[in-house]
């Protein structure tokens, strides 16, 4: 066994003549403790946030958007797209066509996005999920129908099982000009019962989806489309596929998966998290450099035995190692018993749910969520070694320069 490591873990567990060293010594190690539990529970607890409000928007965002570089819409009726339609890999083909509409309900009104969308887009099972009143259906027998957001919900108060009083929406009629002696002839006006109110998020809930057949005759658009969604069978790479597509589509399309499509909610949720870690990691060193002052008077409680290794050959090279192996040993072994209880607190969250979160959303859980990375495991683990590291090199060093100053006082 190493000479270093032995003679400080005798050190660690030994007793002490001063009892404040002890004490020093047990607050460095809680201190590591709760910083580190507390860095892998709040890791895992973004880990389990961002995966909840990801599910969230994934409801409602394709796997992958074709959309044209310029214009608003483009034909989708060409050798590519059809034979795309036929390809292997894909769960759901559909085609959008979607444009801004005054929206009108009994007295009230609202602007909101009118989404047109083809048969496929009801293989979406998870569609349902985000239903909070009515239900998620845009045919009937004879019969067209909307799904409209919570927010429009909000603004115009409908009622969905009111069959006899219908949403209103209004477009401006293509190619006309305004300046009509009767405002009314510039709009293309229809009518159309809601079926139901869906919530996701903010971004979502000011859209009202209807079938293709009926945004194209509100917004007198019979062939072209504003783009394509798709959903891939399970096990497709999307990535892959993607690849494939954009290198057989051409230079007029682009297509974007769901990190590229809501960019700027990933780089918050990025963003977020690591600066949580930074502000705790700090936290983390202040306990970590406690250390000093322990080792210090450990220095001076060890004085005779120091003299008695240096009398025997020992030199500064080896005294410096124990005091460093000392101080990686009592801040590792705050950090292993914090990693421990963020473990088990994040399993029993996981298993029990008993820190709850509102629950104003149908895909909300109860419990906060959690989502254990064994990279975040790694992370806290290698961020408490540099530091203790650091920290008990620096105070070996200067355990040393004491020895050295003692030795001359003597």
């Amino acid at each position: 066994m190493n000479t270093a490591f032995y003679i400080a873990r005798r050190y660690l567990f030994a007793k002490k003549s001063t009892n404040a060293i002890n004490i020093i010594s047990a607050i460095s190690v809680l201190g590591v403790f709760v910083g580190s539990a507390a860095l892998i529970i709040i890791l895992s607890a973004f880990n389990g946030l961002e995966d909840l409000v990801l599910k969230m928007f994934n409801t409602m965002t394709p796997q992958l958007v074709i959309t044209p570089v310029k214009g608003k819409t483009f034909e989708p009726n060409t050798v590519y797209f059809n034979q795309l339609k036929k390809a292997e890999g894909i769960y759901s083909y559909v085609e959008v066509l979607s444009e801004n509409a005054l929206l009108r309900y009994n007295d009230q009104q609202s602007v909101g996005l009118v989404k047109g969308v083809s048969p496929d887009y009801l293989k979406n099972k998870s569609l349902d999920s985000t239903i909070i009143d009515g239900h998620f259906v845009l045919d009937g027998p004879g019969n067209h129908f909307a799904v409209i957001g919570s927010a429009l919900q909000n603004f115009l108060m409908v009622n969905t099982t009111d069959p006899f009083l219908p949403l209103q929406v209004y477009s401006p009629k293509k190619g006309r000009k305004t300046g009509s002696l009767n405002p009314g002839d510039d709009f293309t006006v229809l009518s159309i019962p809601v079926s139901g109110v869906f919530e996701v998020q903010q971004d979502f809930d000011n859209v009202a989806i209807v079938p293709l057949a009926f945004a194209r005759k509100l917004l007198d658009e019979p062939q072209k489309v504003s783009s394509i969604e798709i959903l891939l069978n399970k096990g497709v790479n999307a990535d892959k596929f993607k690849s494939e597509v954009e290198k057989g589509i051409g230079e007029g399309f682009q297509v974007k998966d769901r990190i590229e499509q809501n960019t700027a909610l990933h780089n918050i949720l990025g963003s977020e998290k690591w600066a949580v870690y930074i502000i705790l990691t700090f936290v983390l060193i202040i306990a970590i450099f406690n250390i000093i002052g322990s080792l210090t008077m450990l220095v001076i409680d060890k004085l005779k035995d120091i003299a008695v290794l240096s009398s025997l050959g020992a030199g500064k090279g080896l005294i410096k190692r124990i005091f460093l192996f000392e101080g990686m040993m009592i801040t590792m072994t705050g950090c292993v018993l914090g990693l421990i209880v963020g473990l088990i607190f994040c399993l029993l969250q996981q298993e029990f749910g008993f820190v709850k979160m509102a629950q104003d959303n149908p895909i909300l859980t109860n419990g906060y969520p959690i989502g254990l990375k064994w990279t975040d495991f790694l992370l806290v683990f290698l961020t408490v070694t540099v530091f203790s590291f650091m920290a008990s090199a620096l105070s070996a060093n200067l355990s040393v320069k004491k020895i050295d100053h003692l030795n001359q006082d003597l």
